[in-house]
């Protein structure tokens, strides 16, 4: 056991038809700018977090508790709580964005791939990278794609799973399904390209909000969701992207195992500052 420091980057939108443990990836990075991941984390606590007024935003937020490294878990960064009602945790000021997110570039970026080869080496054994973060060259597209639009029987294990949920509420009540998925498609230093899912809860989240802001028009909300994530994002934004992979892929090795898990975006600096 160890006490750690870390800054939450990533938070992903649930995905039951994985582990139930895996089912939201939650990770950040160490002081040191070393990559970590904590699950399981229950749905509770991050609701809960989101709304007690201690932070305006669970991202870049500084929280302090005690880890275990994962031994069920071949990826070196995959840890879980000592204990998961959350006893000790501490949680420390937020990274604001002041200076052009200098702040939090200075946690994020201190290593950065832009090799997609190298990130693919670096993810066998016996390195198992499996978080990382990666400055693509250009990004080429903003996809969307029509998804299913109901859970089916995905939480009914989860369900028994009651650590996991509030107890007065369904899980389909707190994370309804989103019925489309979005993608990135870019190109790395070599020009070889990459086509992955986002699974940014930002982004699930800014669907839902843009829907109940055209009064339920799925054409208007996409609408929304494109103009940030192509027009604004690609045109004014330094992109960064945190890639992480899921255990049931990253095992079975996959040709690329892995998706994007956060988008960091602070404004393109087109003047050299004097010192």
């Amino acid at each position: 056991m160890a006490r750690k420091k870390v800054l939450i980057s990533v938070t992903t939108y649930p995905l039951p038809s994985r582990s139930y443990d895996e089912m939201v990836c939650t990770a950040g990075l160490l002081e040191n700018g070393d990559w970590i991941r904590i699950y399981p984390i229950p749905l509770s606590f991050l609701i809960d977090l989101k709304g007690s007024g201690k932070v305006n935003n669970v991202k870049y937020t500084w929280i302090e508790l005690d880890l275990n490294r994962r031994t069920d878990d071949f990826r070196p960064e995959s840890h879980s709580p000592q204990h998961y009602d959350f006893r000790d945790i501490v949680v420390h000021e937020g990274l604001n964005t002041d200076g052009n997110w200098l702040k939090r570039k200075k946690i994020c970026l201190n290593r950065v791939y832009r090799n997609k080869s190298l990130l693919l080496k670096d993810s066998q054994a016996p390195t198992n990278c499996s978080l990382a973060t990666f400055k693509p060259t250009k990004i080429t597209a903003f996809e969307i794609e029509e998804d299913t639009r109901e859970w089916k029987d995905e939480w009914l294990e989860l369900r028994k799973q009651g650590e996991l949920f509030p107890k007065d509420k369904t899980p389909e009540s707190l994370i309804p399904k989103l019925p489309y998925k979005f993608f990135y498609r870019f190109e790395d230093d070599c020009g070889e390209e990459s086509r992955l899912m986002i699974e940014d809860w930002e982004i699930g989240a800014l669907y839902w909000n843009c829907l109940r802001a055209a009064e339920g028009i799925e054409k208007v909300a996409l609408a929304k969701v494109r103009e940030k994530y192509e027009n604004e994002f690609l045109t004014e934004k330094d992109i960064y992207l945190f890639l992480g992979t899921t255990k049931e892929w990253h095992i079975r090795r996959a040709k690329n195992p892995f998706v994007i898990i956060g988008v960091f975006y602070p404004k393109i600096e087109t003047q050299f500052k004097l010192f």
